[in-house]
Formats: C-alpha cells, structure tokens, sequence
C-alpha cells in the first residue's frame, strides 16, 4: 500500500527549482530514462548545469529518492506502453480504435477512484478531465483519419475500374485485373 501513505506533504529540492532549471530537469530526466550512465553521473552533469545558471547543486539523497521514484514511473509507462502494443497487434488495424476506447475507460475508473478518496483538489480534476478529453479527441481523429484513407482507396479503386473497363474494349479479366492494380497499387507486374 505504498500509494497509500501520505508522504511529508513537501516537495523536493527538485520540485522547488527555478523555472530556469527546467530545460536541464528534461535533460536528467532524459538521462535516467535512457540508462546509459549511472545515476551519480548524471547528478554530477545535472549540478553543473545547474551550477552554469547560478543554482545551488542538489543532494546525494534528494537525487536518490528523485531518480528512484522516476525509474519506477518509466518501468509503469513502458509496461503500459507493452501491454498497449501487445492488444493493438492482437486486435489488428481496428483494435486501435479499441485500445482508445479502453483507454479511455481506464482513465474514467482512474478518475472517479481518485473522486471517491476525496483527495483531489480542483487542479487536480482539470489535469483529469483534460487527460480523458485528449484520449476522446484521439479516438475522434484515429476514427476520422480511417475513414479518409478508406474513402480514398475507394475513390482511387472506382478510377481504376473505370479506366480498365474504358480502356479495355474487349480485353480478357486477367488484363482488366492487371490494370486496376497499376493504377489503385502502382504495381507494375509483366
């Protein structure tokens, strides 16, 4: 029950950084998701850069239980990420569409289990409601952006059969055939 407890109720070291520093906390953040050096590397080039804007370094142990707590939310994010690919490679081209609408319902059960706790604030409910509109909004645009490559092949496949048929005058099924693939496909067979 680790997301249970309260906590100190404080924000870290990093948490309280200038605004300045946030283009080198996307860098460390970067780092720590790559995992190309140790963690102890990438806080000594993190204090330097902080150093570079006239910031004081950041602890051994305020590093520690920051880069921690971030490797945790990478491991949850690329096990989601998996499982995603997974159901989407299962369902195939129409699971996407699922997989938004699972999503999507997901995230309302996220939503009213964190309503029921009591312990969102109004910041909170909009970060909320604004993740469920743009899953919404994903699923609308997947949907709309099939249609227009379905009506498009359609459009493309309609041209060709008229053209084969226009331009067959009395040739057999197989060149009819041979044609509308070139013109739908770009396929061109001997």
């Amino acid at each position: 029950m680790a997301d249970a407890r309260e906590g100190r109720g404080r924000l870290s070291s990093i948490e309280m950084l200038p605004e300045e520093a946030e283009p080198d906390i996307a860098w460390a953040n970067e780092q720590l998701r790559e995992r190309a050096q140790p963690a102890i590397a990438i806080l000594a080039e993190f204090n330097a850069r902080l150093a570079d804007r006239g910031i004081g370094p950041i602890s051994k142990s305020a590093w520690g239980r920051y880069s921690v707590r971030k490797a945790i939310q990478f491991r949850k994010h690329d096990e989601a990420r998996r499982m995603s690919a997974e159901l989407v490679a299962q369902l195939g081209a129409e699971g996407a569409d699922e997989v938004t609408v699972m999503v999507a319902e997901l995230l309302k059960v996220a939503m009213f289990e964190q309503l029921e706790t009591g312990k969102l604030d109004t910041k909170n409910i909009m970060e909320l409601a604004r993740g469920l509109s743009s899953v919404v909004g994903a699923q609308k645009t997947s949907a709309e952006h099939r249609r227009k490559l379905q009506d498009g092949m359609l459009a493309k496949v309609d041209k060709a059969i008229e053209k084969a048929g226009a331009d067959s005058s009395g040739a057999d099924a197989a060149t009819v055939l041979k044609r509308i693939r070139e013109d739908v496909y770009g396929i061109f067979s001997s």
